[in-house]
């Protein structure tokens, strides 16, 4: 098979999975899109947004469809480091430890309000993104690929959040806002619920799988052979250098950003069915690379700005490459 072929045969099956997900999870269309590209470019995605809006549903969807493994944990204020990970036990029976591995041994992971937990068992979720592996009493244990997590977070002014580190979140591909439904997509889904399409247990099993762990792994194949044109990952570079020095921010990205814009750019191009990749790829990855990596200044604050804002000002400042 070409690599022409390849591409569009990773094509179709990343269409097919958005389009299935986008019918479970109605009026989150720029949501699936984000997260299947994070999918396919082998990163992680923090969701941010108020319970109830479909984060579990995202994730149940995703894993039916691709017929991967899919586990939860739900964050909280005592949750341990093993909770996460595992641990070592001793068995009665036969006078020896044995080791009992927990929920991160899996394909999918969504990790449910991850800031409502403490700093050291962020680190140690963080630690398995970072590495893809899991010690445990000095063994080392390999996660099966692909393995993502999807952690969400409620907006950090609510009572009892502890706000990620900027080193933490960096390790995250993406950063995801989740909103309210437009109003005649919440009434569809109400209608959904009614009428059972959806059940309200979040039951998912109804869905037809569209690929497996092997088929994942050939999409982030396909789209590591996606052509980046220097003048457009100089483009990438340029949208990622101008936040150091932006005016009303403190921090820009590091070399992690124009690394993760450029990797999800392939991964958006292959969705759109290209072996190449065109500037309206970057800034269409742009805004969920850069909201987590980028900090505000007071002044700015004060005035009213926010992220959304200034990565706005961002896409209209530097000038994109003609094609």
């Amino acid at each position: 098979m070409s690599n022409a072929e390849t591409i569009q045969h990773a094509s179709e099956t990343a269409r097919a999975i958005e389009a299935a997900t986008a019918r479970v999870l109605v009026g989150q269309e720029q949501v699936v899109r984000d997260v299947l590209v994070a999918l396919i470019t082998g990163g992680h995605v923090l969701l941010e947004g108020v319970p109830g809006l479909g984060k579990t549903l995202l994730v149940r969807t995703l894993g039916r469809c691709l017929s991967v493994d899919f586990a939860r944990i739900q964050f909280t204020p005592d949750l341990m480091p093993t909770d996460v990970t595992g641990h070592a036990m001793y068995d009665p029976k036969t006078e020896q430890f044995r080791i009992r591995k927990g929920p991160a041994f899996t394909h999918l992971l969504l990790a449910d309000e991850i800031n409502r937990a403490s700093a050291k068992t962020q680190s140690a979720l963080l630690e398995v993104m970072q590495e893809r592996q899991i010690t445990i009493e000095g063994k080392c244990f390999s996660l099966e690929q692909p393995f993502m997590v999807l952690a969400t977070q409620n907006p950090l002014d609510q009572e009892g959040t502890y706000p990620l580190p900027e080193a933490q979140l960096d390790r995250f591909l993406f950063k995801v806002l989740i909103d309210y439904p437009a109003a005649e997509q919440e009434a569809q889904i109400v209608r959904m619920i009614l009428d059972g399409t959806i059940a309200e247990s979040l039951n998912v099993e109804g869905l037809s799988p569209i690929t497996d762990a092997a088929g994942v792994m050939a999409m982030q194949a396909a789209a590591r052979s996606v052509t980046v044109d220097d003048g457009v990952l100089d483009y990438a570079l340029r949208l990622v250098r101008v936040t150091r020095d932006m005016p009303g921010l403190v921090r820009g990205g590091g070399p992690r950003a124009s690394i993760a814009i450029t990797r999800a750019a392939r991964a958006n191009a292959l969705l759109e069915g290209r072996d190449f990749v065109t500037p309206d790829d970057i800034k269409s990855v742009a805004r969920p690379v850069l909201r987590h990596r980028i900090a505000l200044s007071a002044d700015a604050e004060i005035e009213g700005a926010n992220p959304e804002t200034l990565l706005d000002r961002l896409l209209d400042q530097v000038e994109a490459p003609r094609q």
